[in-house]
């Protein structure tokens, strides 16, 4: 029992011993647990302490960037930001009407759209330009050509100056990058009949040739400008700001008449199919007031197609071209010779024997020999002889100053781009024969408008006045000679269209035409003339109160047609002379040949069982053959013109 109770003591010892080991050995590991509780809790606040700072610093950096940003910079940001969304863009404006001095439209401009497009963003589309490019009607290859060219730029014109109708065709597509803008496209209601006095417009509306370039600075608005705000797609979302209203052209009204040119035209265009001839001009001046009523030149051009036309055609022969005036010379040697008071025009001139040798090498000769004549039968019958040895009379200088007086060799003036001066040598270039062949109109040169101009003076009592295109324009008149000279040589190339005159069918029943015909040989680029030739008629009409004034010039005639002034000329300035003193309600100036032509004619139908008079044509007359032209520079002989 007591060896029990001694294992029993000893287990109960083990067994505190056992508790007060573990104890202990509790103690230090709660401790460190404790500790280590008490590490974490620091860590943590730390913690949160850092995160908080980070977050405050990271605010205010935010504020301090958006203080940046809206108040110290805001200027730069806002431009910048606008550069990418904000654009400012043209307003197309209107350019001028032209119309003629009636008020009738002869150069409009209408509203059409211009298709453009970003090639950046249509490049980063490569799918959509092929449906471009057949949208456009142009070959795939040369659109991305363009494209590729142009990669670097936001602005490429497609298709410009195309109907509205076109563009919405084109943009229904709705191919990134594609967009439309207006502008304006010139319309010429007349056509060919007006295109050397308007001239035309290039494809950004501004003048280059005739009037529209002449007054382009008066037809061409200003145009204006926009703030607008686009989308992401170049669309306009939204009209800002106007920046400047867009100021459209001045209208600018012409003294052309447009019934007077489209009949000058229409005859011109007649007579040289008839004739075969290459190119022709005619000139109608309002002799009052330098108007011009009427300016046309073939063969001409569309200039609502100027493109499909030939570039020659777009010269305005009546005032940049140069001719030898030929016989339409004439009444201006004999106005010289009265004017010096040397001859009146009932002076005898010995005409005999119909030609006159200059000098060894030239001789000057008329058609016929027309034996003795007086100073008005030189004009009738145009005589060179008679001229020439009208010229041989007066000296050099004053001969010279007296043409000069007349603007021969100086430009008219009239506004028109291009003028040519003419030329007229001075006495110190002129060799043994130029005085003389100057007298019948060679060895000088002027354009048809210089030709019109001194015939309107003769008309206008000797008061040359510059030309005018516009409507309202006045230019003080120069005397260029005494009146009283005017009048009698007025009265002499009456003489020209009435029996035995050379221009017979220039005659207009109903009123007196003062007029001289001119054939002249066209001047060879190797020296001396060829057997081409200019056919001249310049008239006035009526004689007794002078309206109008016009010269008609056909270029290079079939000969084996007819190449006389006239034959060829003249019947174009009395069908147009016709017509437009009717048109202007002109009275007429012969009234007892008015009443007896329809007074036979009125007989001549009640013989044939008919009613009512009939005017007869003033054309049935036969005219005489022009005076003999010069032979080519050379030959033994040297002709005159009529």
């Amino acid at each position: 029992m007591s060896a029990r109770n001694d294992r029993n003591r000893q287990h109960l010892v083990g067994r505190v011993a056992d508790a007060l080991r573990a104890r202990i050995d509790a103690k230090p590991a709660a401790g460190n647990a404790r500790a280590r509780h008490q590490r974490g809790g620091l860590d943590l606040r730390k913690r949160l302490l850092i995160v908080a700072g980070v977050l405050g610093l990271g605010s205010l950096a935010l504020v301090v960037r958006a203080f940046n940003v809206q108040v110290v910079n805001s200027d730069f940001y806002l431009q910048q930001g606008q550069a990418r969304s904000l654009r400012e863009i043209p307003i197309p404006t209107s350019r001028g009407m032209i119309t003629d001095r009636n008020g009738e439209p002869l150069a409009v401009s209408t509203p059409v759209e211009s298709v453009w497009g970003n090639p950046k963003e249509l490049l980063e589309n490569p799918a959509r330009i092929p449906e471009l490019a057949r949208a456009l009607d142009v070959p795939v290859d040369v659109l991305t050509r363009k494209l590729t060219q142009r990669s670097s730029k936001e602005f490429l014109y497609l298709k410009r100056r195309i109907s509205p109708e076109q563009a919405r065709r084109i943009l229904a597509h709705d191919i990134p990058g594609v967009f439309s803008q207006r502008e304006f496209r010139r319309f010429y209601p007349q056509g060919e009949a007006m295109a050397h006095v308007l001239g035309f417009t290039n494809v950004d509306d501004r003048g280059q040739e005739g009037l529209e370039l002449s007054f382009d600075h008066i037809l061409s608005g200003k145009p204006g400008s926009k703030r607008v705000i686009r989308d992401g797609q170049g669309r306009i979302v939204e009209s800002v700001d106007l920046i400047k209203p867009a100021e459209p052209g001045h209208d600018l009204t012409l003294t052309i008449d447009r019934r007077i040119q489209f009949l000058a035209y229409r005859e011109l265009r007649n007579q040289m199919v008839k004739t075969g001839a290459s190119s022709g001009s005619a000139v109608v001046l309002d002799i009052a007031t330098g108007e011009v009523l009427a300016m046309v030149n073939l063969p001409s051009y569309n200039p609502n197609a100027v493109a499909m036309g030939n570039i020659d055609a777009h010269r305005n022969r009546a005032v940049t071209d140069v001719f030898e005036p030929g016989s339409t010379m004439k009444p201006i040697t004999v106005a010289a010779a009265l004017n010096a008071r040397i001859v009146t025009p009932d002076t005898r001139v010995d005409l005999n024997p119909g030609w006159m040798a200059l000098d060894r090498k030239y001789t000057v000769r008329d058609h016929n020999n027309y034996g003795v004549q007086t100073v008005t039968g030189i004009i009738t019958k145009s005589s060179n002889i008679g001229a020439a040895k009208l010229a041989a009379r007066m000296d050099d200088k004053y001969f010279y100053e007296f043409i000069r007086r007349f603007g021969y060799g100086q430009k008219p003036e009239s506004g028109f781009p291009g003028e040519s001066a003419g030329v007229l040598a001075p006495p110190s270039r002129w060799s043994g024969t130029t005085k003389a062949t100057m007298s019948y109109g060679y060895g000088l040169s002027a354009t048809p408008l210089q030709i019109a101009m001194v015939y309107a003076s003769l008309g206008n009592g000797g008061k040359l006045i510059t030309p005018t295109f516009v409507k309202g324009e006045r230019h003080e008149p120069r005397q260029a000679l005494d009146p009283q000279v005017a009048h009698e040589v007025m009265r002499m190339m009456q003489t020209v269209t009435e029996t035995g005159g050379t221009a017979t069918q220039a005659a207009i029943l109903g009123y007196h035409v003062a007029g001289k015909t001119g054939t002249a040989r066209k001047f060879s680029e190797t020296g001396g003339y060829t057997r081409r030739y200019l056919s001249y008629f310049a008239g006035v009409v009526p004689v007794q109160n002078p309206r109008f004034s016009m010269v008609v010039v056909v270029n290079d005639p079939d000969p084996e047609r007819g190449y006389f002034g006239g034959l060829v000329s003249a019947p174009v300035f009395r069908n147009v002379m016709d017509g437009a003193l009717r048109l202007m309600d002109v009275p007429p100036d012969d009234i007892d040949t008015w009443m007896a032509a329809q007074a036979k004619t009125q007989h001549t139908n009640e013989l044939r069982g008919e009613e009512g008079p009939v005017l007869p044509d003033a054309s049935a007359a036969t005219p005489l053959a022009d005076a003999t032209l010069p032979a080519p520079v050379g030959a033994p002989t040297a002709g005159g013109t009529q």
